[in-house]
């Protein structure tokens, strides 16, 4: 399956310079549907509604605003969020080392894979190697789609990876979800002790699998098999409209090219 680069350029530290490509390292496994209007099966579209006029509002009337009270906005331009932004990253820096379990699981947010270019194989494999063996992850600051990123980089199974980060003020406190110490603790701690030594077995994810989701897929399969796929009405178009946007005019214009060949 090839992979859709999403950013490129160098993973560096100290002296190191290794040129990469930012890839997906997961597939989202969630099943989509699209929202069909019963009576003809025409796909639904979106819009912005304004309740007070009772009306549609049109792309160039919409602004964004952020709420600091009920029904209170302080209203903010496209300008003024660009003038805040970050500049877009051309280097993942890492700026210090550290032991992967001293990071609690809640940080972790999107994985990624990070695959070298021409020239870097030889120092990407190495990082790879010596971050796995050593158990350590390097932290940067990373900017990806104007927004700046705290990513963990580390090693596993001869490929980097790229980790983003909550950041400390997004994790909510535990310490108020934790029940008050009870005096049957040691005796409960024990039974838990040996619950845990019983079950406990290496992790291998191929053992589990996303029960609706193939439940769903061999649904679908069924369907299709059964009955015939609905279809939605072609919209007619009046006489002498040109095409209703870029796209649309690009492939017409590709259609004659191909006619006159």
């Amino acid at each position: 399956m090839a992979l859709q680069g999403i950013w490129s350029g160098t993973i560096s530290f100290s002296l190191v310079a290794i040129p990469v490509q930012l890839v997906r390292a997961v597939s989202p496994g969630r099943i989509s549907f699209r929202l069909l209007h019963e009576t003809d099966y025409s796909p639904l579209a979106r819009r912005m509604f304004c309740p007070a006029q009772e009306a549609l509002v049109p792309p160039e009337e919409i602004v964004r605003g952020y709420e600091i009270a009920p029904d209170r906005y302080i209203p903010i331009t496209d300008e003024e969020l660009e003038s805040v932004s970050p500049e877009r990253s051309r280097t993942i820096e890492i700026v210090e080392f550290i032991d992967r379990n001293e990071v609690d699981p809640v940080y972790f947010e999107h994985p990624y894979y990070l695959v070298p270019l021409k020239g870097g194989e030889k120092s990407y494999r190495l990082l790879a190697e010596v971050l796995r063996r050593t158990n350590r992850a390097g932290l940067a600051k990373f900017v990806l789609a104007e927004r700046e990123y705290l990513v963990a980089v580390t090693g596993t199974e001869g490929a980097l990876t790229v980790t983003t980060l909550h950041y400390r003020e997004e994790v909510l406190a535990a310490e108020e979800l934790a029940p008050k110490e009870a005096k049957s603790a040691a005796a409960v701690k024990s039974r838990l002790k040996q619950s845990i030594a019983r079950l406990t077995a290496d992790f291998a994810p191929g053992k589990y699998a996303d029960a609706r989701r193939e439940k769903i897929l061999a649904l679908l399969k069924r369907k299709a098999e059964e009955t015939a796929p609905v279809a939605a009405p072609v919209a007619e178009e009046e006489e002498g409209a040109g095409p209703p946007d870029l796209v649309a005019a690009l492939e017409e214009a590709m259609r004659d090219v191909k006619k006159n060949r």
